[in-house]
């Protein structure tokens, strides 16, 4: 069995029961970062083997624990953040665990772009989540390819490029699109700024630029 488990964005209280009780009883949990993740167990008095599984290693490692999954282990996948396989480590873990007939559970829990598409006011019946765009090659490609986009579309941003991925999306969607950047979701410091793109860039060029951002952004009309 591989559970996948997603760990708070912040608020440890957003921890679940259920996330905590399967973390206590597999045999190993796969971590993105141990060193992330052991505040985490230690807090919830979790013991348990625990080693390394990111985007560095996830392709070598993947072979070793479908055997251990075969010969009865139970194993958890966590992130640093958030739910497993979202803009982080895990979906080959998950097709690759699916094709060899192991069974995969995925708990409900923690992410951080329903809060900030819940929280942005735009419209959500209808939605596509774009994750981290490219840094470079094929960035420009994708943005004009949403261009027309007409859903809510959702991005995640780092602090260090907000202000030039604002002016990049003014450009393609127009300095008056609607628009939303959370960050810090449900930290002590969380904020929600909403306006149009260009509210959003005089905003953020007047006030501190920390922590990482969910950027969702109203489709065309």
């Amino acid at each position: 069995m591989l559970y996948i488990v997603p760990t708070p964005i912040g608020n440890l209280e957003d921890m679940t029961f259920r996330a905590i009780n399967v973390l206590k009883q597999v045999d190993i949990i796969l971590a993105e970062d141990t060193r992330t993740s052991a505040p985490l167990l230690k807090h919830f008095g979790i013991e348990k083997k625990v080693f390394a599984h990111h985007q560095h290693n996830e392709h070598k490692a993947v072979s070793e624990i479908i055997r251990l999954m075969k010969e009865g282990q139970q194993i958890a996948l966590i992130s640093d953040a958030g739910t497993p396989a979202i803009s982080d480590p895990g979906f080959l873990l998950v097709r690759e665990s699916i094709k060899e007939g192991l069974e995969v559970q995925c708990l409900p829990g923690a992410t951080a772009f329903v809060p900030a598409l819940v929280n942005s006011g735009l419209p959500n019946d209808r939605f596509c989540f774009e994750g981290f765009l490219p840094v470079k090659k094929g960035r420009q490609t994708r943005l004009k390819a949403l261009a027309e986009e007409k859903r809510t579309m959702i991005f995640y941003e780092s602090p260090h490029r907000i202000l030039k991925t604002i002016e990049e999306f003014i450009l393609v969607f127009g300095e008056e699109r609607q628009a939303s950047l959370s960050r810090e979701i449900s930290k002590l410091y969380e904020e929600t700024v909403r306006g149009t793109l260009t509210e959003l860039k005089q905003h953020f060029e007047q006030n501190p630029i920390k922590g990482e951002f969910v950027f969702c952004v109203a489709g065309a009309e």
